[in-house]
């Protein structure tokens, strides 16, 4: 057995400069990142989740970008198959692993020894969730698990229906006691003010539409998809759809991104603040 070096965890609401945050500990380190985020695992989701271009890596070796096809379905256990043995080579290779994400399940997964529930899916429950609104959805589970529902996109069906799938059939939420690390870990915790998310989150979008965002998702209409069924791809690619579609003007479409992301960073900051008493708190400062 060699001695595990020191794993360390980026993490933080959307638009709280993770990533450059990240590649500045790797050439501290002498690591490499990990993505731990959703959507930036799919093929071809790129400006949309932000990933980082080939300038903006600088030189630094990322896993986990572009790995699985639109049409796959990713489960946290598939990720967690997948990554932990890219993980154990970094440390094999004496380096430091970095993991940077917006996904906390993705991130728990990873540094925590956790048995996820072994849940067979329920076709008739599925069914009539099916029938339900993806606003109804999320509301039911905001209700029987709020910090479950702080992680996941408010309008990613799939994701949502899953998370009321085990817990109707386990009958209760389950319990969600302290798991041990699985190595030594250091946790930074980007932090920013809501007022300065906001204004992160609108310049941020206002490049990525400049750079091409909406033809990145022209391209997946291509492929077949539609704003409903795009949405596990996340918010911004719904609403682009929609704009597309004519469901939406221009303006609208801006809006509803600015709304819906700053949500989704209030909700990652819930979910955010059982890591308090362990993290080292970065102030995100412009």
């Amino acid at each position: 057995m060699y001695e595990q070096p020191k794993v360390i965890v980026v993490l933080g609401p959307t638009a709280s400069g993770k990533s450059d945050f990240a590649i500045d500990l790797v050439k501290k380190y002498n690591g490499e990142v990990i993505s731990a985020d959703s959507r930036q695992v799919y093929t071809g989701l790129d400006i949309g989740t932000g990933k980082v271009t080939e300038e903006e890596a600088r030189g630094v070796k990322h896993h986990m970008l572009s790995v699985y096809n639109l049409d796959e379905e990713i489960s946290v256990a598939r990720y967690t198959r997948d990554t932990i043995p890219i993980l154990e080579d970094i440390l094999h290779r004496g380096k430091t692993p970095i993991i940077c994400g917006g996904t906390g399940q993705y991130i728990d997964a990873l540094i925590y020894e956790i048995s996820l529930p072994k849940i067979a899916p329920n076709k008739k429950l599925r069914e009539a969730l099916e029938q339900l609104s993806s606003e109804e959805l999320f509301k039911q589970l905001e209700e029987k698990d709020a910090v479950r529902a702080a992680m996941i996109h408010q309008h990613n069906r799939v994701r949502i229906i899953r998370a009321l799938e085990i817990i109707d059939i386990l009958g209760v939420v389950p319990p969600r006691s302290a798991p041990s690390l699985r190595y030594p870990t250091t946790i930074y915790l980007m932090s920013a003010s809501r007022e300065l998310l906001r204004t992160r989150i609108t310049k941020r979008l206002e490049k990525r539409l400049a750079i091409g965002m909406i033809d990145e998702v022209e391209n997946i209409i291509k492929k077949g998809y539609t704003s409903d069924t795009m949405r596990k791809f996340g918010l911004e690619y719904v609403s682009i759809g929609k704009f597309l579609e004519g469901r939406l003007t221009e303006e609208e479409m801006k809006q509803d991104i600015i709304t819906k992301s700053y949500q989704y960073a209030k909700r990652q900051e819930t979910w955010n603040k059982k890591y308090l008493p362990v993290a080292i708190i970065v102030e995100v400062k412009e």
